[in-house]
């Protein structure tokens, strides 16, 4: 269903990311941030794999799973990392949504965070890879990473290549998640935070 021109500029962008990474090798990839929201829930149900049980072929199926309903408890957070960890954890208020005012607001956390555990970094120039959800693609977030001076990644529209964050980092986390609940907001934020924490540097290296 793709045209020729989403086509072209997709390659366009696996181009311009394999010349960047061919120029500067390494260095570009220590210079990218990366960011995305995810909720996360006070009850988690088992992933598949957790919820296994060891059998043989001729085994009777003794053990059925309970349809569980999604929590409506939960809360979104943001995150922000790079090949050294973790550097803005941000939960949301309940009730609340991201538009391009909040989120601009938490750019300018990330940017202050960076200047206190990073200060390098900003004077090397910050490599931004977000996805394209509307608050990431507003005129007023533009405008605030244009006064940043970073360089923002094209993270192209309908594009199946996900952000580092899905496909990495909080698939780890909601593996963690499974199973777990949580008696309150700040529970489920400590513990979050707790795991993001924790992790090796090599985790995050990968």
């Amino acid at each position: 269903m793709l045209t020729e021109i989403h086509k072209t500029s997709r390659m366009g962008a696996a181009l311009e990311f394999l010349s960047r990474y061919y120029t500067d090798g390494e260095d570009f990839l220590n210079r990218m941030v990366t960011g995305d929201e995810t909720w996360v829930a006070h009850v988690n149900v088992e992933t598949k794999q957790q919820s296994m049980a060891w059998g043989h072929t001729g085994s009777p199926i003794l053990l059925r799973k309970a349809r569980q309903t999604l929590s409506v408890r939960k809360l979104m957070v943001t995150v922000f990392w790079d090949v050294q960890g973790i550097l803005l954890i941000e939960f949301m208020t309940r009730g609340t949504t991201i538009n391009s005012e909040v989120y601009c607001r938490t750019l300018k956390k990330l940017k202050r965070a960076i200047q206190n555990k990073l200060r390098g970094l900003l004077s090397s120039g910050v490599v931004l890879l977000h996805d394209n959800a509307r608050p990431h693609t507003a005129v007023r977030t533009r405008e605030v990473l244009r006064k940043f001076k970073w360089d923002v990644f094209q993270h192209l529209p309908y594009s199946p290549d996900l952000a580092s964050s899905d496909y990495h980092l909080f698939t780890a986390m909601k593996k963690w998640l499974g199973g777990k609940h949580f008696a309150d907001d700040e529970e489920l934020k400590n513990a979050v935070t707790h795991w993001f924490k924790l992790q090796a540097a090599v985790f995050y290296v990968e």
